[in-house]
């Protein structure tokens, strides 16, 4: 029959409506528990039953533990005043709610009494504190915030603003206080807009009789914003105000041709090298052609002015200076390269001149002397694209040929190259820009692009595609902020690649005067 109760109890378990019957008692339960079996003990001992038995019974319901009124610590004993009651421990594991001690009226009073006497010490400790905060910080922790307001919000007009007030505003009606103090705007933080350049070149002029040639410069880009192009045996000049077009001059001999031109800065003089080693003068004005010097034993494919001396290299790799002011024009010579002079570049401030050749060396020279300063052989190609930085005056771009494919940066000062970068194609021409950290340059084989560079990291910004062969030539236009592309399919495109605002254009400086040359070209 055992197995009969078991189940019986763990129905009566199951049971959610049931009281549990096996479980702790409740305090109140336990409580009327131990009254009501002292009372029983006590009926129980004079009527001579045994007392071990309801001992018994009442041990299992009392709540083991030490004694409360003794609390042991290590090496301290703490006595409890003598009449001070101390609560009974419950037993751990019963779940038994904890009813708090109600504090009497006396305790109220010495917790009122602390409170009020930790209120009158506070003064006291906060000019401690500040004064030990001062000594560690350096300052007064109550002046310091860490937001704050810098500006105050304006003030309203008292009983709005007037008619006319409200008009200046664009306000119809009546302006309030709250709408004045909440309305102010906040000025945007937005990031800086990226510059548009345009994919696209800006004209396209044709060219017909362009020479294909990599070692020739056949345009430049006057000051007077005045384009001059070689085309064979004669030579033009593209008016960008007007865009009208003049013939300047056309050689003689079908034999010759023009191989390269130069403007001289702040004049209408003109440069021309010949097939036939001549170095022309021309008045682009007039019409007239001011001199003619020799000197050279082949055709001179480069030229550059630093006024008033023009040097000019040749396909023997010699370059002359010539002073065109004087009758013997030709200063000094020297053999600059072992082939072909296919580039020079005077520097902004006619400090040194650069010339690269066929033989893929690049030579820094002075302003007299026959002794280059440095002489560059790291290209492994012809070396015809040469463009000195316009705000670093001693930093110098050049660019190789088809087997280098290189633009590398040199400081002249100390002969170092700051950086060398692949462009995977030919290059035939570098051009910087003056407002930005850039610079562009132009392709030949095999991509036929104009590719624009920051500086000095030398990434990539934009890829310019038009041209269907080699661009030969680069020029740039006075203010800098088109380049013209001259290329073997006989066409040149202007390319609006570093255009700015005209509020944050900087100023031109002041050209040079022409130094009264028409009066003393012989």
């Amino acid at each position: 029959m055992a197995h009969f109760g078991l189940e019986n109890d763990i129905k009566s378990l199951l049971m959610l409506d049931t009281p549990i019957a096996n479980g702790p008692m409740a305090r109140w339960q336990r409580k009327t528990h131990e009254a009501a079996t002292s009372a029983q003990c006590s009926f129980s001992n004079t009527g001579g039953a045994s007392p071990s038995r309801s001992n018994r019974s009442l041990s299992l319901n009392k709540t083991p533990g030490a004694t409360p009124g003794k609390a042991r610590t290590p090496g301290k004993i703490i006595k409890t005043p003598k009449g001070a009651k101390t609560p009974k421990t419950p037993k751990q594991g019963l779940s038994d709610r904890f009813i708090p001690l109600r504090s009497n009226a006396s305790n109220l009073e010495i917790s009122s009494f602390l409170v009020t006497k930790e209120n009158e010490e506070q003064p006291e400790n906060n000019v401690e504190q500040n004064a030990m905060a001062l000594k560690l910080n350096g300052f007064d922790l109550g002046d310091y915030r860490i937001l704050r307001h810098s500006t105050k919000a304006p003030q309203a007009p008292e009983g709005g603003m007037n008619a006319g007030e409200l008009e200046q505003h664009g306000c119809l009606g009546y302006q309030s206080n709250l709408r004045v103090l909440y309305s102010q705007s906040t000025p945007s933080t937005s990031s800086k807009q990226r510059r548009y350049i345009p994919l696209m070149p800006e004209r396209v002029l044709d060219a017909p009789g362009l020479i294909d040639d990599y070692y020739l410069n056949l345009v430049d880009w006057g000051d007077s914003n005045r384009l001059a192009v070689a085309l064979a045996q004669s030579v033009y000049v593209w008016y960008s105000a007007t865009m009208s077009v003049n013939m300047i001059c056309q050689l003689p001999t079908e034999n010759d041709y023009c191989s390269s031109v130069a403007w001289m800065r702040g004049s209408n003089y003109l440069a021309l090298g010949t097939k036939t080693a001549e170095v022309q003068i021309w008045d682009v004005e007039t019409g007239k052609r001011l001199r003619t010097m020799q000197g050279h034993g082949a055709r001179v494919g480069a030229l550059s002015w630093n006024a008033p001396m023009l040097s000019s290299g040749s396909r023997f790799g010699t370059i002359n200076h010539h002073d065109v002011r004087a009758p013997e024009h030709v200063q000094f010579s020297v053999q600059a390269h072992q082939q072909e002079v296919c580039g020079l570049a005077w520097s902004p401030n006619g400090q040194y001149l650069a010339s690269g050749g066929n033989d893929n060396a690049v030579s820094i020279w002075p302003t007299t002397g026959s002794t280059p300063v440095h002489t560059f052989t790291h290209h492994h190609a012809a070396v015809k694209a040469l463009s000195w930085c316009p705000w670093l005056n001693n930093v110098l771009a050049t660019g190789g040929g088809t087997i280098d494919r290189h633009i590398r940066i040199w400081n002249v000062s100390s002969g170092n190259c700051l950086s060398a970068t692949d462009t995977g194609s030919q290059v035939s021409g570098i051009q910087w820009s003056a407002e930005y950290k850039e610079m562009v340059s132009s392709h030949g084989f095999v991509s036929n692009q104009l590719v624009i560079w920051k500086y000095p990291t030398m990434t990539k910004v934009i890829e310019l595609q038009g041209h269907q062969s080699r661009i030969l030539s680069l020029c740039a236009n006075p203010d800098g902020s088109e380049v013209v592309s001259a290329g073997a399919d006989e066409t040149i495109r202007l390319w609006r690649c570093f255009a700015v605002d005209a509020k944050h254009r900087k100023k031109p400086s002041a050209a040079p005067a022409p130094c009264g040359f028409r009066a003393c070209i012989r």
